[in-house]
């Protein structure tokens, strides 16, 4: 049985959303994830987990089967879930993805998760824009990001919209545009690093 029922349901959450390749799964998505249920303050992190990243190369990418088992091995806490309903959704952008979400789970908050480096170079996803007037976004630090990151494209359009790191909590709470730059532990680990190691 899916954890997530692909037609939603009427659970009344706060839940962040972290998708991405996890190719592999590493500590820092756990790590940011277990931040997020702290400072946040939700009731689960769903690490939804992509068929295909439209800007990363398919030859690299590990089989999808393995990258989610892999994540659920990971997993020690309960509130976060690893979930494939990207996949069954048929969804491959995060604007359509959020959508639907919206629209089967319509009781529940959302607020969508991400690190430094992946706002440095939101400007390159299809419907940014909409995007960030779909959902709040809390961006998470990375080393050497945080600089282009709160300068970049995406944190200029939304500067008028930003919440304080220690108001992270209410991001749910009001309509967005809204977003915050979360001030927690940073770490510098990769997937591509681990790639690479692995392949030695």
């Amino acid at each position: 049985m899916h954890q997530l029922p692909t037609w939603g349901d009427d659970r009344k959450l706060r839940i962040g959303l972290l998708g991405g390749s996890f190719n592999p799964i590493h500590k820092g998505h756990l790590q940011l994830a277990n931040q997020a249920l702290k400072v946040l303050r939700l009731d689960q992190v769903w690490l939804m987990v992509s068929p295909g990243n439209p800007l990363k190369a398919e030859c690299d990418m590990a089989p999808f089967s393995q990258r989610l088992e892999r994540i659920k091995e990971c997993i020690d806490d309960k509130r976060i879930l690893a979930t494939d309903i990207e996949k069954r959704l048929g969804t491959r952008y995060t604007y359509d993805t959020l959508k639907l979400l919206k629209k089967r789970f319509p009781r529940c908050q959302f607020v969508w998760l991400m690190g430094a480096d992946n706002l440095a170079q939101m400007s390159n996803w299809l419907h940014w824009k909409k995007i960030v007037h779909t959902i709040p976004v809390a961006v998470f630090p990375r080393p050497t990001y945080r600089s282009q990151a709160l300068k970049g494209r995406v944190s200029s359009y939304l500067r008028q919209y930003r919440l304080p790191s220690k108001r992270a909590a209410l991001l749910t709470n009001f309509k967005p545009p809204l977003w915050s730059f979360v001030s927690t532990r940073e770490n510098s680990i990769s997937a591509t690093v681990l790639r690479i190691q692995g392949s030695k």
